[in-house]
C-alpha cells in the first residue's frame, strides 16, 4: 500500500484536541439533579449497538395495531376479551433469544405492557395477564430465563398510560366509561408496583417507558418515577420518555431538565450526536405488531438503517412482531438470520464504536475505535472513495473489512481511495483507515458529496 504521509496542523483544519467520546448527561431531572445515569451500565449497553424489539399481545389474534386499534378497528368489548382466546402454543422463548442472538443482536426489549394494559407476566396486581388466558404460563419468566442463558441483555417495554385500567384518567378509542371517579394517586400506585416487580422479579436491565404524552401524566411524575426505579436497582437504564417534558412522541428529549438516559428517535434513524446517548426503535414490516402479509424492508434496507444509526453514534433497536401462535415468522427469521451473517463479517465495524468522524450522507456513514475507521460505502463511488482529511493524523493503512490492502493517498485535499471493482454490487462494503492517532477525539467532519462519486 502506498500512502502519502503528509503532516496535517491542527489549527488549520480544526481542532482534534476536543474529546469527542460520550459523555453522561442524563438521569433525574431538574428534580433531581445529583441522580446521574449509571455510566457503566450505558457504557455497556451502547457497545451492544443492536437490539430486539418484541411487540405482542391478544390483538395479534386481530392483526391490528398493538393498543391502538382498540376501539378504533377493534371494538373495546371484543379488544378487552382477546386474551380469553390468545393461546401461543407454538411460543418458544428459547427460539426467540436464538433469533435474536443468530441476528446479531446482543439485548431483547419485550412489551411487557402496552396502551392497552394486558400483562404478558404473571403480575399481583391485576388479573388481565397471560396467566388468566388459556396459555397460563408467564411469557415473560420464561423469555428473561432464556436471556440469561444465551447471554442476551433482558430489557422491558412498559407503558405509563393504561386505557384499560380505570383509575388511568385519560380515555381512548371511545371509551364509554367515566373518568370521575378515577384516581391517578391509586394509578400510580398501581404502576409502581408493577415496575418494582419487573426489577425485583424478572431483573430487567433496561425500563423502555411509554405512553407519557398524555395529560394525566406530568413532568413531576416522570421525574418521580426515575427516581423510584433507580432506588430498585441504580444500575438500570431508563428511556427519556419516563418524562412528559418534552411533550410529543418524537422520541427526542426536551432538555437536560427532563429524566431519562437515552433518547428515542421512533422510525427514523436519529442524527448524529456522539455527547447525547440515542436509540432509534424502527419496525422490520411497516406495523410494530405482527399483521398477516405486513411489508417487510429489504436486506439492504435493513443494513444501511444499522450502518447509519451507528454512523451516528446510537443505537437500532430493531422491532418484529410475533404471530398469534407464538412463532416468528419465517420470513422475518429468513431476513435477521441476513443480517446475522453480514454482521459475522462486519461486525467490528458496529460493535463498541463511536459515531464518526465523517459524518453520514447519502454515500457514507462512518464509525470508528481507537485509531480505526470503519468506512460504511453506502451508495457506489466511481473508481475512487474521496473523503476529508482528518485534522491531525496520517492515515497508515487503508484496506477492504475482510479484504486486502488498498492503495491510498492522503494530504491536505483529502483522502483518496481506488475502489475495487469486486465490491460494486456488495451491500455496505466497508473500508477501514488506520491512523497514526485516536479517531475518536476527531471533531465531526463533513464528507458531503464528491463531485463524480
Amino acid at each position: 500500500m502506498k500512502v502519502h504521509r503528509i503532516a496535517l496542523v491542527a489549527v488549520l483544519l480544526g481542532s482534534a484536541a476536543i474529546s469527542f467520546s460520550r459523555t453522561v448527561p442524563g438521569g433525574g431531572g431538574d428534580a433531581r439533579p445529583d441522580l446521574k445515569t449509571n455510566a457503566g451500565s450505558l457504557k455497556k449497553w451502547q457497545a451492544m449497538r443492536f437490539g430486539m424489539f418484541i411487540h405482542w399481545g391478544p390483538v395479534t389474534l386481530r392483526g391490528t395495531e398493538i393498543g391502538w386499534s382498540r376501539g378504533v378497528q377493534v371494538p373495546i368489548r371484543d379488544y378487552d376479551s382477546l386474551y380469553r382466546e390468545f393461546n401461543p402454543v407454538l411460543f418458544n422463548a428459547g427460539e426467540w433469544v436464538h433469533t435474536a442472538e443468530t441476528a446479531g443482536m446482543k439485548y431483547l426489549v419485550i412489551t411487557s405492557k402496552h396502551h392497552d394494559g394486558f400483562c404478558l407476566w404473571d403480575s399481583r396486581y391485576t388479573g388481565y395477564k397471560i396467566t388468566s388466558g388459556p396459555f397460563r404460563r408467564d411469557v415473560l419468566r420464561e423469555l428473561a430465563d432464556e436471556c440469561r442463558r444465551q447471554g442476551i441483555m433482558f430489557c422491558t417495554y412498559y407503558s405509563i398510560l393504561d386505557w384499560h385500567h380505570a383509575d388511568y384518567t385519560t380515555r381512548h378509542g371511545g371509551d364509554p366509561r367515566p373518568v370521575g371517579g378515577s384516581d391517578m394517586n391509586v394509578y400510580r400506585r398501581y404502576l409502581k408496583n408493577q415496575v418494582e416487580e419487573l426489577v425485583k422479579s424478572y431483573h430487567t436491565c433496561l425500563l423502555w417507558f411509554d405512553g407519557q404524552w398524555e395529560s394525566s401524566w406530568s413532568h413531576r411524575d416522570g421525574m418521580d418515577l426515575y427516581a423510584f426505579a433507580r432506588t430498585l436497582d441504580d444500575s438500570l437504564l431508563v428511556n427519556n420518555r419516563v418524562d412528559r417534558c418534552r411533550g410529543d412522541s418524537a422520541g427526542m428529549t426536551a432538555g437536560s431538565s427532563c429524566a431519562g438516559d437515552f433518547e428515542t428517535p421512533e422510525q427514523k434513524i436519529g442524527t448524529f450526536d456522539n455527547l447525547h446517548p440515542w436509540e432509534s426503535c424502527i419496525t422490520l414490516c411497516t406495523q410494530w405488531a405482527w399483521k398477516p402479509n405486513d411489508t417487510m424492508k429489504t436486506f439492504r434496507e435493513c443494513i444501511l438503517t444499522l450502518a447509519q444509526t451507528a454512523g451516528g453514534g446510537g443505537n437500532l433497536l430493531l422491532n418484529v412482531g410475533p404471530m398469534p401462535d407464538g412463532r416468528i415468522e419465517r420470513r422475518q427469521i429468513d431476513r435477521l438470520n441476513e443480517i446475522g451473517a453480514w454482521l459475522g463479517k462486519y461486525g467490528e465495524s458496529i460493535y463498541s464504536t463511536s459515531g464518526g468522524p465523517f459524518r453520514t450522507s447519502r454515500r457514507i456513514a462512518s464509525t470508528c475505535r481507537e485509531n480505526r475507521v470503519y468506512v460504511h460505502v453506502l451508495e457506489m463511488p466511481g473508481q475512487e472513495l474521496r473523503l476529508p482529511a482528518i485534522p491531525g493524523r496520517n492515515v497508515t493503512r487503508v484496506r477492504m473489512l475482510g479484504g486486502g490492502p488498498l492503495e491510498a493517498s492522503s494530504g491536505r485535499s483529502g483522502i483518496v481511495i481506488p475502489f475495487p471493482a469486486e465490491y460494486r454490487d456488495a451491500v455496505d462494503p466497508v473500508v477501514e483507515i488506520e491512523l497514526d492517532g485516536s479517531a475518536e477525539t476527531v471533531a465531526p467532519l463533513d464528507a458531503g458529496r464528491e463531485p463524480g462519486n
